[in-house]
């Protein structure tokens, strides 16, 4: 790792301590019991200049020799059927699947079965959850966006960014998902190398790239700070919405990403096994976020304008009425502070859907049985994964 002498700099900043004490992250304390302290802060900071060598590494053996077709069809070929030690092929490749492919002790396919049951559950409230709490409220660390600002993101669109994230999410969040060569599998290790495809172009390409104050581009630090969000936020928001979850279905989601985070590379140290380290772990993390910038803004709104321009919907009327209910979820789960801070629009009577959503969730979980739940929720987010695909996969969107 490089060192450096970093400072937990915003400690003293409003944004942090407003957060912490009246805000999200107070909330987030009471949820998890956490004691949060910046004592630690020594022993975690030097992974914001860490990075996935191991991934970087077959990037450049495999998709800097060859054309981006024939690199993704070999990657393909390593991920459906294995590697070996003695294969003749690149020592990279056997490094990175060495890793992957070695189950880790810790790891309980229980577990995994309940965060998986948990994420299908909760129906459409994960969804909302995943966009309307982690997604746009991840924008509010300025730093932690600089790799899609300097990756263009905004001018691929919203539509197709959170469509790629959907794929990623249901796609490892299914039953038997993640076990070798399946297909969680296949999408944790193409994302490990999407991110490293993109960290070596921005360290090629990007010159104006501020590696003391933003760390190495998609380090481990932020790495944990995102999945924290798929973990500890995610759970968060459901709790806010009204759904209710076993201790050993909030295990499991926090089991399941921990497993995850470790076939993207992540280091183990830094992958939360509860709400209390997770909640501990992302305290330090945000004394060295700053709020949001413009560039935060322009995210949060291309993401809000998102329904406006995704045809999924037919009638603008139905785009804009969606659009509002996003807003109002915003301002239901974000603080108000970060909320002002990343410009979301004042909507009227922005609580009642959220009020009556969770409302209706304490009913709906009383009356109908958890495996029908389960069922239904696989259902519903399976069809609105393939009204995503069928646009961003067609020709004709732009």
């Amino acid at each position: 790792m490089e060192t450096t002498n970093l400072q937990p700099r915003f400690k003293d900043s409003p944004h942090f301590k407003d957060f912490w004490t009246t805000g999200n992250g107070k909330l987030l304390i009471d949820f998890s019991g956490a004691e949060v302290s910046l004592k630690n802060f020594d022993e975690f900071s030097p992974y914001f200049y860490h990075i996935d060598e191991a991934g970087d590494q077959v990037v450049k053996d495999i998709y800097f020799t060859k054309n981006f077709r024939e690199a993704s069809k070999e990657i393909e070929q390593y991920i459906r059927n294995g590697v070996s030690a003695n294969e003749d092929i690149p020592e990279s490749i056997k490094k990175m699947f060495s890793q992957t492919q070695t189950i880790p002790h810790w790891l309980n396919y229980d577990l995994l079965k309940s965060g998986a049951e948990l994420c299908m559950r909760a129906n459409l409230d994960s969804l909302i959850s995943l966009r309307d709490y982690c997604l746009i409220g991840g924008y509010d660390f300025a730093y932690l966006n600089k790799p899609l600002i300097a990756t263009e993101a905004l001018k691929k669109g919203a539509v197709k960014r959170l469509s790629e994230t959907l794929d990623f999410w249901v796609n490892v969040t299914r039953y038997n998902a993640l076990e070798l060569h399946k297909k969680g599998y296949e999408f944790a290790i193409k994302t490990r190398l999407i991110h490293s495809y993109a960290r070596l172009s921005i360290r090629k390409h990007y010159k104006n790239w501020d590696t003391e104050n933003w760390g190495a581009p998609i380090n481990s630090w932020d790495m944990m700070a995102t999945y924290i969000g798929f973990s500890l936020v995610f759970l968060h928001s459901l709790h806010k919405l009204g759904n209710t979850f076993s201790v050993e279905e909030e295990q499991g989601v926090f089991h399941l990403w921990k497993y995850v985070g470790y076939l993207l590379g992540i280091p183990e140290k830094l992958l939360p096994d509860n709400k209390k380290q997770a909640t501990e772990l992302f305290y330090i993390w945000t004394s060295i976020q700053p709020p949001a910038d413009k560039d935060s803004v322009l995210l949060a709104h291309s993401l809000l304008n998102e329904s406006l321009e995704n045809p999924i919907l037919k009638y603008s009327f139905q785009r804009r009425n969606l659009r509002y209910l996003h807003i109002s979820c915003t301002w239901f789960l974000l603080d108000d502070e970060v909320c002002k801070r990343l410009q979301i629009p004042e909507v009227s009577n922005r609580n009642a859907f959220p009020l009556t959503k969770r409302f209706m969730n304490k009913i709906y979980n009383k009356v109908v049985s958890r495996k029908q739940r389960i069922q239904k929720g696989n259902k519903d987010q399976l069809k609105v994964l393939r009204d995503y695909l069928s646009i961003t996969d067609s020709s004709n969107f732009h």
